[in-house]
């Protein structure tokens, strides 16, 4: 039996957890979930919104799959994900965006999958206040990073079949940042000859995406154009609450959906557990168990085709609803 953090996170966490859990259970998979707290639930008993037991647990499970937490905007303390990924060098965030059976969207033809590197750039956090009336930034990008996540990104499109990476930068413009991350893209690209390379500048990706986003395999990108990228991606094929990710080291992964902890709907019955769910089914096909995650990965998707969705999907389902009905198919 393997042994695997769970961060059920807070909000709407705590409810999609189980209901991934019980899921993974279902199929008969022997999992040891050791639970963990995070988030702002735990500030006041612990000090911190993420204890130091969490990043132990993780050391000592080598994985996680991670439900989300919610960060406040503009006070508060910073976001677990960032200090998560920092702690445990967590370079690459991996965000596969597919069309999904029955989620209506503007295009059914999506099949890209967002690699960002996840360590530096503005996300690194070097700031300073300059005066009352000013504040700075530093980006901060290093060519071990850049070559490290490039190279993250040739090896996911070799061992997954791609045929295409494609560096997005701002390089005509940031010559010297955005310019060394191009320059060690080019370098990387040299010992995989077998793959296409393509270049953009992150304006004409965007643009490019809402008009013909079938042309795009895998993009690699620095942080912050990553995490912007990577929203826009998940809504070509129906928005956050149906993509998963991934975040990647050398030592350690923690698997997570995109979407935040939607503590409005809290304790509801409403959340959706596709994009943790999908997270776990490549939790599962990192670990080695490709069976169970194509067994869960066919059940989720045959509970679309029946068109059994939850309210935010466009169905009447609830949260413990949707999963009995992956459950059944699961059986079946």
């Amino acid at each position: 039996m393997r042994t695997i953090t769970l961060i059920n996170g807070d909000g709407i966490g705590p409810e999609i957890s189980d209901a991934v859990v019980k899921i993974i259970d279902a199929c008969a998979l022997k999992i040891d979930w050791e639970i963990q707290t995070a988030g702002a639930d735990v500030i006041e008993k612990e000090g911190s919104p993420l204890p130091d037991r969490v990043i132990n647990s993780v050391k000592r499970n080598k994985i996680a799959l991670k439900a989300p937490v919610t960060t406040p905007i503009g006070k508060g303390f910073r976001s677990i994900n960032v200090k998560l990924r920092k702690e445990l060098d967590l370079y690459a965030n991996v965000r596969p965006c597919k069309n999904l059976l029955n989620i209506k969207t503007r295009f059914d033809n999506v099949d890209i999958v967002v690699v960002r590197e996840n360590t530096e750039d503005l996300y690194a956090g070097i700031e300073r206040q300059v005066d009352e009336n000013t504040a700075e930034s530093i980006k901060l990008i290093t060519r071990s990073a850049s070559e490290r996540i490039c190279k993250f990104a040739f090896d996911y499109a070799v061992k997954n079949n791609r045929k295409e990476v494609c560096a997005v930068t701002k390089a005509n413009i940031m010559k010297l940042s955005d310019g060394l991350f191009l320059d060690s893209f080019r370098n990387v690209s040299q010992n995989f000859p077998q793959i296409k390379v393509r270049e953009i500048l992150v304006d004409n990706l965007c643009m490019q995406l809402v008009q013909k986003p079938e042309q795009f395999d895998v993009l690699v990108l620095p942080n912050l154009y990553g995490d912007i990228v990577s929203d826009l991606c998940a809504g070509l094929i129906g928005g956050l609450g149906v993509t998963q990710g991934a975040n990647i080291g050398e030592n350690y992964a923690v698997f997570e959906p995109v979407h935040g902890s939607a503590p409005d709907i809290k304790g509801q019955n409403k959340a959706n557990p596709t994009a943790l769910l999908l997270s776990a089914v490549e939790m599962l096909k990192f670990i080695g168990e490709n069976g169970y995650a194509d067994k869960i990965e066919k059940a989720l998707y045959s509970t679309f085709k029946q068109n059994k969705f939850t309210a935010d999907l466009g169905g009447n389902l609830s949260t413990t609803e949707f999963t009995e009905a992956v459950i059944k198919n699961l059986r079946q």
